[in-house]
């Protein structure tokens, strides 16, 4: 179940960050974007599993918020 908590926009994108705690305690970056809005006939989503491993949920969401920028940058 995808955690809304974290949920914001950035230049178009709806941008869900989450992490994922593994049974040996890493935690991995997890990330849902959605390109429109709820008034889009067809929104485009794209999820991204696994980006990168960490210590804690912390630099997992602050990770993958950042990739999402940087997704959404070189993409425009």
């Amino acid at each position: 179940m995808q955690n809304n908590k974290h949920l914001h926009h950035y230049n178009g994108y709806s941008v869900s960050p989450s992490a994922h705690r593994l049974p040996d305690g890493w935690f991995a970056a997890n990330l849902l974007l959605v390109r429109g809005d709820a008034l889009d006939a067809d929104p485009v989503s794209y999820k991204f599993h696994a980006l990168d491993y960490f210590d804690n949920e912390t630099q997992a969401l602050g990770h993958a918020t950042t990739w999402a920028r940087d997704w959404v940058d070189s993409r425009g």
